[in-house]
């Protein structure tokens, strides 16, 4: 399937790059070109940047209701290609067909969400204590936006900065990953279709020198927000604070423990384990990396994992229907089975998988790994792909400082039938999210870590806090 060539979308229009630069969009599956985007130089970013700016001005001071009003617009309008955006998601970092779905879902429930949700947001008084003056917080856009974006979600991360930046009356840059940058062009296509306002969202790609660096060296945006790896957030708060004092919301990646008690229900935590190595091909912030799993049943936790793994499909395409997709770009698969190797010279036992397949595309098997030295440095590595590393624990004393033993602190996952253990956990661990038995993830759930997986919040009410700022007005009281 071939999507044809998509042009850059800034101030309202859809235009070639002014340089005339193009690039091809690689589908991960069969490595076919499926698609031409126009591709963004300085002149293109200067002029993003400038017309964001008049953008701003316009939509920061439209009505509540009249943007609500543009976003169920948007939001109908992706509804209506939502096959179309289902197939270029599929195709551009090949995601099984099921799976695309999440994205969609994800984007739209993000618009209707915030567009409500920022109804609740009004002023607040704060009491004078010697009665002389009123004191009111009144709430208005930070400015101009731009969104940094992973590859992994194209249309779930640009959801979740999309929806609260648009309701929160802010213009969005969004600079989406040249691995999979079809979909979010798209969007840019149906902003053009209904004839959104100008300058208040932004689409464009290109090299870091001439749209990544300019975009953080300006002035002109107030927020930088990003969803990447640890190192990207660095470097892009480096760049946008050279110039100017700017607000940053990062959601980075993690090293999620998966810790299993004797006591757990091992079916349950052996099926979510799984589902979330095999989901997305394991390219997930939150996938677990590191399965410390309770000396007594780790037998059957591997030999569990493994029967699974084995029959797993891998393919691609709607009509294959897999269980799981390729990685989306070369480099995945040779960090993947980098971190492989130098787990086994690290004394791990290959207990399955653990070979890139023999096929046109970027496949790697569904790989288990069991590791008997829980200080091996490769657990410090995110895996980012369908590998389950498996390692031994005898006490919760003992899994609890292992579990911490990490810079990242995105999210964690503990399996346990004892309330006063997951009590314990909850408060001990360290990670922004704590997930007791179960896995939920929805837009009215706050999302974000800490430590080095970042700060900020995607979804929930609190990810407003990022694109609003909050101005105190003292009046005194004339007698």
């Amino acid at each position: 399937m071939h999507f044809g060539h998509k042009k850059l979308y800034i101030d309202g229009e859809l235009r070639e790059a002014a340089s005339g630069k193009t690039f091809d969009v690689i589908c991960p599956g069969d490595e076919t070109v499926i698609a031409t985007i126009a591709w963004a130089g300085k002149e293109d970013t200067e002029q993003a940047l400038e017309s964001a700016q008049r953008g701003f001005k316009a939509w920061s001071v439209l009505p509540l209701e009249s943007r609500k009003e543009w976003m169920t617009k948007l939001r109908a309008g992706i509804l209506e290609k939502r096959d179309y955006l289902r197939h270029a998601i599929s195709h551009e970092m090949g995601k099984v067909w099921a799976g695309t779905d999440e994205d969609l879902t994800s984007i739209s429930n993000s618009l209707q969400y915030y567009a409500t949700e920022m109804e609740s947001r009004g002023d607040t008084d704060i009491p004078d204590r010697e009665g002389t003056h009123t004191h009111r917080l009144i709430s208005q856009p930070v400015g101009v936006t731009v969104a940094f974006l992973a590859y992994n979600f194209p249309l779930l991360n640009l959801g979740f900065k999309l929806g609260p930046a648009l309701a929160a009356g802010c213009s969005i840059i969004i600079k989406p990953s040249e691995f999979s940058p079809l979909s979010a062009y798209i969007i840019g296509e149906i902003c053009h279709e209904i004839g959104f306002p100008a300058g208040v969202v932004t689409v464009i790609c290109g090299d870091v020198q001439d749209v990544g660096i300019p975009l953080c060296e300006s002035t002109i945006p107030r927020l930088i927000t990003m969803i990447g790896s640890t190192e990207t957030a660095q470097k892009l708060i480096r760049q946008s604070s050279a110039t100017s004092l700017k607000r940053f919301s990062m959601e980075c990646g993690g090293n999620a423990p998966f810790i299993v008690f004797e006591d757990a229900d091992l079916e349950q935590a052996i099926n979510l384990g799984v589902a979330l190595k095999v989901g997305n091909s394991g390219q997930i912030c939150v996938a677990p990396n590191r399965f410390y799993i309770h000396e007594s049943v780790i037998d059957a936790f591997t030999e569990g994992m493994e029967a699974r793994f084995r029959t797993t499909s891998i393919g691609f395409g709607k009509e294959e229907n897999p269980d799981m997709g390729p990685l989306t770009n070369r480099a995945s698969v040779l960090k993947v089975d980098d971190i492989v190797k130098e787990a086994q010279t690290q004394g791990a036992e290959l207990v399955f998988g653990g070979s890139e397949l023999d096929r046109p595309g970027y496949y790697y098997e569904p790989t288990v790994l069991r590791l008997n030295d829980p200080e091996a440095s490769v657990l410090q590595r995110e895996i980012f792909g369908p590998v389950a590393i498996i390692v031994p624990f005898s006490t919760r004393e003992e899994v609890i400082a292992l579990a911490n033993e990490t810079d990242s602190g995105l999210v964690s996952y503990v399996f346990t039938g004892s309330q006063e253990t997951m009590d314990f956990f909850a408060r001990e661990l360290e990670f922004g999210e704590v997930q007791l038995n179960g896995v939920k993830y929805d837009i009215y759930l706050p999302h974000g870590g800490i430590k080095n997986s970042g700060f900020g919040v995607d979804c929930s009410p609190y990810a407003l806090d990022d694109y609003l700022i909050r101005k105190r007005v003292s009046q005194a009281i004339t007698l």
